[in-house]
């Protein structure tokens, strides 16, 4: 890491997995930092498959950044690295015990993730005359549930998802939750309804969304299973 504050480029697109990085610096502080540059791109447009974006990122997908002479992709990783060399106090190093509880939740926020994608592809992105599958979404649906209630037994009364306080898999797992109740009603789940509260009262959070404006990917305030 060079002396000088290094600059970071995001690739980005509103209020997609991109959104864990720039939330993520936010809470590491941009002071901390030369300066952001934000490149916007639109999924699955020409612009994006033919900009830079896919020399960085394998599947030319965001997020991707560029900083201090390193260029790196995917959310989890960014996370992991970004936290490690300028934040190490949001996460936990080998020999934390909480270490594997912090690796875990990295991890399984793509579990998540992978599922409301998923819910996306079909109830967002399908347009007519292609209709999405009843039988897939509502299994789609139920597994996604199943991941919530993992978090609801877990979170028990802690306020984040380690027992000593916020880390960076609060910022892996937090994103999810703008999207789930789109798909999920969360009254089942008061914790994780509750935690959901605390992530969107943290200042760098409100930074990182005041930063994004109004999403523009939901058209619908709730979609409901299809019928069959």
């Amino acid at each position: 890491m060079s002396a000088t504050k290094p600059t970071v480029t995001l690739h980005h697109v509103q209020y997609g997995r991109s959104f864990r990085v720039l939330w993520l610096l936010e809470e590491i502080g941009l002071d901390r930092f030369g300066g952001l540059e934000i490149v916007e791109h639109r999924i699955g447009t020409k612009e994006m498959r033919e900009s830079d974006l896919g020399r960085i990122s394998p599947a030319v997908r965001i997020p991707a950044i560029q900083i201090d002479g390193l260029e790196i992709s995917e959310s989890g990783a960014i996370v992991e690295y970004m936290t490690e060399t300028y934040a190490p106090d949001l996460g936990r190093a080998p020999g934390d015990p909480e270490r594997p509880a912090y690796l875990q939740w990295i991890h399984y926020a793509e579990t998540q993730a992978s599922l409301i994608e998923q819910l996306n592809l079909m109830m967002v992105f399908l347009r007519p005359p292609a209709k999405p599958s009843p039988v897939v979404v509502k299994l789609n649906v139920a597994r996604l549930r199943q991941t919530l209630q993992g978090m609801e037994d877990r979170l028990g009364e802690r306020a984040w998802l380690l027992p000593t306080g916020f880390s960076a898999a609060d910022v892996m797992m937090g994103f999810n939750l703008f999207a789930v109740p789109y798909y999920v009603k969360l009254e089942a789940f008061p914790r994780v309804a509750a935690y959901k509260a605390r992530i969107e009262a943290r200042e760098a959070n409100r930074r990182a969304v005041d930063r994004e404006g109004p999403q523009r990917f939901y058209d619908k305030d709730f979609y409901p299973v299809p019928e069959a």
